[in-house]
């Protein structure tokens, strides 16, 4: 049997729970669909430093689980569940679980982004032996060893820098010669006596027995091979937005949900807020900026009807 609600959110991160809170605040009833934990990849960062508020920083997993509270204190309801598919083009909207069937007068989408992945051969198999894609998750297991982090962005650096201070040696390698990474990162990244860096160099194979033992790398210009020793690799090469249950239901835009800043989709009553949307910054704080504006749009919409 359906069961019907007002509002249900797909995705318990910093956006579906701040689009919770402001939801429940507004006397709707709200369910929370999160197939892992609060606070989604915010969960897996173990030192947030720029979100307002905490001066010494907070742990992703705490702030997850104290948003989280502060939206079912409100009457927000979470189920920890799988979606496995959904209907947005029906009226109402329909989202079946693994454990339930749910209709809604409105459907926010928080589904954010995963991990994009090298593509080499053996890299699925060999993660978890070697492959990691969360530093701040997987580190600790590299104390006092030799690990290479691939990309050249914001994670990349922040990944560089935080490996730095518990492994031996850590090589960063990017297909370019500059990072793309702010300049925030790029003092404490030249002052790192244990970092050294691979510029113009894309990774051929994996090098393996049981576990990873190295690097097979390939120069972009000269087409060069050289192989490194390392006893980890974490991939640090972009992100890809979790968008397949919604796929020929929604615009998309090179993968992302087509949405502008009132998080409207192309269909009426389905809005796309957080990592998933189209955006020019990706950051806690614009993820919980987008659930509070999408309640808004949200209210407007619940009122129109």
């Amino acid at each position: 049997m359906m069961e019907h609600v007002q509002v249900v959110i797909l995705g318990g991160g910093p956006a579906g729970y701040t689009a919770a809170l402001y939801c429940a605040r507004a006397g709707f009833r709200t369910v929370i669909l999160e197939k892992l934990s609060a606070g989604g990849q915010m969960a897996t960062t173990a030192q947030i430093d720029n979100y307002p508020g905490f001066d010494e920083g907070v742990d992703g997993f705490e702030l997850g689980m104290k948003m989280q509270a502060q939206a079912e204190r409100f009457g927000a309801e979470t189920y920890l569940e799988e979606v496995l598919s959904v209907d947005l083009t029906a009226v109402p909207k329909k989202i079946v679980t693994d454990s339930r069937e749910l209709t809604a007068d409105a459907v926010i989408l928080a589904t954010g982004a995963s991990a994009r992945k090298l593509g080499v051969p053996e890299e699925d198999s060999l993660v978890g032996r070697g492959v990691a894609y969360c530093a701040t998750c997987d580190g600790m297991f590299y104390k006092g060893k030799t690990v290479a982090v691939i990309g050249g962005g914001n994670t990349a650096a922040a990944d560089a820098l935080f490996l730095s201070r518990i492994c031996e040696k850590v090589i960063l390698i990017h297909r370019r010669d500059t990072l793309r990474a702010d300049r925030v990162y790029l003092n404490p990244l030249q002052s790192c006596d244990n970092l050294e860096f691979i510029w113009n160099s894309t990774v051929d194979a994996i090098l393996h027995d049981q576990k990873v033992t190295g690097l097979r790398l390939r120069d972009k210009f000269s087409g060069e091979l050289q192989e490194i020793a390392c006893d980890g690799v974490f991939v640090a090469v972009g992100q890809l937005p979790n968008t397949a249950l919604f796929e020929g239901q929604l615009d998309l835009d090179h993968g992302y949900i087509a949405a502008d800043e009132t998080t409207r989709t192309s269909l009426p009553g389905v809005f796309a807020i957080g990592d998933v949307r189209t955006k020019a910054l990706r950051q806690v704080i614009t993820a919980a900026s987008d659930g509070a504006v999408a309640s808004h749009f949200v209210e407007e919409y619940l009122a129109s009807l």
